[in-house]
């Protein structure tokens, strides 16, 4: 292996420890804290964070190997089912954001109403569609011995995909793999129709509900800044640094809102873009992907799961006091007693109030 694989295998390792870790406190988090238990988000994030998790431990450990040994590290039938759960995690992330996305939407833009517009149910709802609509693309691969008599008839499609998951050495991963050159047409259709209602219709909802976010905020922030005004006019004997502080302050409110949209739909786009492009591309007859584009690609896409905690979780206040006290709790500290802690409110936006059932 030359200096280029293992730089490439040290920092797929990396994401690895640092995905496993990170989805552990979430998960931790929520069983610790009967607070995030009764946010409905918290359905979402338990959701993202048990996928992300299922991929670090499932998938991610193969493709290592398979940098490593450059060839397919495992037999057919481990491939196989290996290329089935990283095609159903990979779609179950994506929505289960586009999911979290809609939660904040409702919850900023229809505050008095949230409790009534997302209830449990309603999301339990949305992660059973996203369970649904992420397993209908590799479970074909699961009916194609049943059904593969009829493949002349009305049955061609899934008769094919059976063939289409299996170790890609472009991507040092078991995924979907075109072996045969006279089933690219359908091959091609199925790609992106999977990618599109997949990577595109999530990115569709997140810039849609995000963006209505950020006009709301900075409709708020706006008023803040009309009351911070007109305070600053009346107090004529305001020491200037105090002034200067506030309106500094008036700044990076402004800023606030913004960073964390980009962050939202940035991270998004950043860790998937590439990959889904690269799948993209390579359906043209004509065009070879670089070995290590492939793998760097793979790992953009791997390294969403260790970013997501800390995107939609471990940042937050709620969850850093839910850490703190599961530390003291460990060395048998008492620094925040359960009396004086509440943290039923949602600060992530400080725009909105997250009401609980």
């Amino acid at each position: 292996m030359d200096l280029a694989g293992v730089l490439l295998a040290l920092l797929l390792v990396l994401v690895l420890v640092v995905s496993l870790l990170s989805n552990l406190l979430v998960l931790l988090c929520f069983v610790y804290s009967t607070e995030i238990r009764k946010q409905v988000a918290g359905v979402f994030l338990v959701n993202l964070s048990f996928c992300n998790l299922l991929l670090t431990v499932l998938n991610m450990p193969f493709t290592l190997l398979g940098i490593l040994r450059s060839q397919q590290p495992l037999g057919g039938c481990v491939c196989k089912a290996v290329g089935f759960l990283e095609t159903f995690l990979t779609s179950n992330t994506m929505l289960s954001m586009a999911a979290l996305s809609i939660d904040k939407w409702i919850a900023v833009v229809f505050p008095l109403s949230y409790t009534s517009k997302m209830r449990y149910k309603d999301a339990v709802i949305l992660m059973g569609y996203s369970w649904l609509h992420s397993l209908t693309f590799p479970l074909v691969s699961l009916f194609y011995s049943w059904v593969s008599w009829l493949h002349s008839l009305t049955f061609p499609l899934v008769s094919l995909f059976y063939s289409w998951v299996d170790y890609n050495s472009v991507y040092a991963s078991c995924t979907l793999h075109l072996k045969e050159e006279t089933e690219r047409r359908r091959f091609t259709v199925f790609t992106i129709v999977f990618h599109s209602t997949s990577f595109m219709l999530s990115l569709v909802i997140l810039c849609f509900t995000y963006l209505k976010v950020l006009k709301v905020a900075r409709f708020h922030c706006k008023r803040i800044d009309i009351i911070t005004m007109q305070t600053l006019v009346l107090l004529v004997d305001i020491h200037p640094s105090v002034k200067q502080r506030c309106l500094n302050e008036q700044k990076r409110r402004r800023q606030r809102a913004t960073k964390k949209i980009s962050i939202f739909i940035g991270s998004f786009v950043i860790c998937f873009g590439p990959y889904i492009i690269t799948r993209l591309i390579e359906l043209i007859p004509f065009v070879t992907i670089n070995y290590y584009w492939g793998i760097i690609s793979k790992c953009l896409t791997y390294s969403k799961a260790a970013s997501d905690p800390f995107v939609y979780s471990l940042l937050r206040q709620q969850y850093k006091k839910v850490l703190i006290n599961i530390v003291n709790r460990i060395l048998k500290r008492d620094l925040y007693p359960s009396s004086g802690y509440n943290s039923s409110l949602d600060t992530e936006n400080d725009y909105c109030l997250h009401r609980t059932n």
